[in-house]
Formats: structure tokens, sequence, C-alpha cells
């Protein structure tokens, strides 16, 4: 059981492992200008790993990128009436406008095991709210980065902030590529060709409909598909199965001064993963 369908390629993550291995003993070879002993001691090759990994996270925009080629594609097959971005002093990314006449209001994300997940907010125009995941980080773990911020960041958030959080996708470049095998497709079929990339159906996740509330309403049911009009255009657009959409409950309590939460995310009416009552604590 898993509470996302995708895992990591066994093959790819050997080989970053060697190269890892090899980078941490062969990198002063670059360098030979220095000595060898001075090279390892000066920390220049974690400076220089620490210096690519935050350009890496803090450029987005291949991952807008991604977002605006998927919107166009909804636009140009009139699945969508079009779509903006939200503008600079806006905490969302995308307004999209449904057939429906509805707006549906697009958060852009990298991965999620990392506090910016929780950096969002929900405008008052928008008729439903979505939170996009584009992790572009070979190197992640799918079922580590999908819990990471649906129980320890999103469930939280949700609760603390009392904001609602329609609907979440996991879904980018890497999805369905030997990084990231997907079950849902095989090399040829079940894929949707857009520019080029050939990409397999999106990871959905349906989140409750109000907020869960100690006394009132302490486990409100999760949306279903037809409730969130971009997420079911987009399960349309990409062949999606009913099956592979998951759905999250989060359930919370009272337990003395401290507001606890469980999670649980089922897929095809089968529990895929459920948290123990865990309080919440936000820095």
């Amino acid at each position: 059981m898993s509470c996302i369908l995708c895992n990591c390629g066994a093959a790819l993550q050997q080989r970053i492992e060697e190269l890892a291995e090899r980078l941490k003993t062969a990198s002063h070879t670059l360098m030979p200008e220095i000595p060898e002993e001075e090279f390892y001691k000066s920390g220049l090759l974690r400076g220089a790993v620490e210096h690519m990994r935050g350009q890496y996270s803090a450029t987005m925009s291949s991952k807008r990128d991604f977002a605006k080629l998927v919107l166009n594609h909804l636009e140009d097959r009139g699945l969508i009436s079009g779509w903006e971005p939200a503008g600079s002093q806006n905490r969302y990314d995308y307004e999209v406008r449904l057939l429906s006449g509805r707006i549906a209001a697009i958060e852009l994300k990298g991965c999620l095991d990392g506090n910016n997940t929780t950096i969002f907010e929900r405008p008052a125009r928008a008729h439903e709210f979505v939170i996009w995941s584009v992790c572009t980080n070979p190197n992640a773990v799918p079922e580590k980065n999908a819990w990471s911020g649906i129980h320890t960041r999103l469930s939280a958030e949700i609760i603390f902030r009392k904001v609602c959080v329609d609907g979440l996708i996991i879904w980018d470049t890497m999805c369905g590529s030997e990084a990231r095998p997907c079950p849902k497709v095989s090399s040829t079929t079940n894929r949707t060709d857009v520019g080029q990339h050939s990409l397999p159906p999106p990871c959905l996740y349906l989140l409750p409909g109000t907020v869960p509330t100690p006394r009132n309403n302490p486990e409100p049911t999760p949306h279903s598909l037809s409730e969130v009009e971009f997420l079911a255009v987009l399960h349309e657009a990409f062949a999606g199965k009913d099956t592979d959409v998951n759905y999250v409950r989060i359930a919370v309590r009272q337990n003395g001064n401290e507001i606890e939460r469980r999670t649980t995310i089922s897929r095809a009416s089968e529990e895929q993963r459920s948290s123990r009552w865990t309080a919440i604590r936000r820095a």
C-alpha cells in the first residue's frame, strides 16, 4: 500500500549513488591546482554541492513552463475557457476559467516536503483552490514527498488556518520517466503528448470540502471528483482511471490542550495509508 502510485527508478537511483560516491572521492581531480588534502579540508566540495542545490531549488522557471504547457493544451482543446497568471502580488500562481463559469485558483509548488508547501493564500474569488506539486528532483522519493506534503504540512495548515484546499496534483515532467516509473502507463500506451513531453495521467488527490473542526466538523467528507472541476478536466484530458484517484480524509479532535489530526488516504475504495493521531505543531 502506498499513498502514491509511482516510485523511484531503481537503476537511476543506483547511478546517482555511484556518482555521489565518485564526487566525494575524486572531485579534487577537477581542480588539480589545489593539493588534494587542502581541497577536502577547504569545504569547496560541500560549498559547491550546496550552491548547486540552492540553484535547483530556487528556480521555478521550468516548473512554470510545464504548467503553462498543460494549461495551453487544455485551452487549445476547448476544455477550459482560458487562464492567466495571478500576478506577483498574489500568493497563488494561476486563475483558470472553467467551462461552467467557475474560477479555479492554482498554487504551483515544487516538492512538498519543505515548508514552502504551507505558503499559500486562497483568493476570495476562487470557487476551487488547487495546489500543484511539480517535483523535478530525480532523487526525491514520491511516497515521502506526497505524505510529507499532505499529512505533515497541508493537513495541519488547513486546520490551523481554517482554509480549504480542494485538491492536490502531483505531476511533472519526471512522471513516467526512468527516474520515476508510473504504473498507470506502459512505454507506449495511456500517454498524452504535450509539446516535447509524453505524459501519464496526473496523480490527483481530493481533499475535504469543508474545514475540519473538533467540535462541529470532526471528519468532513472528501470532495467527489465532479466537485473539483479543474481536477475532473485534467482527469479526462489525460486519460485517468477513476480507480487511480486518491481521497484524503482529515479527522480532528481536541485532546486536552492540544488539537490532533489523523490523515487517511484511500484509492479504489481501499485505505492506502493512515497516520496516528498527531498534534498540530507549527513553527
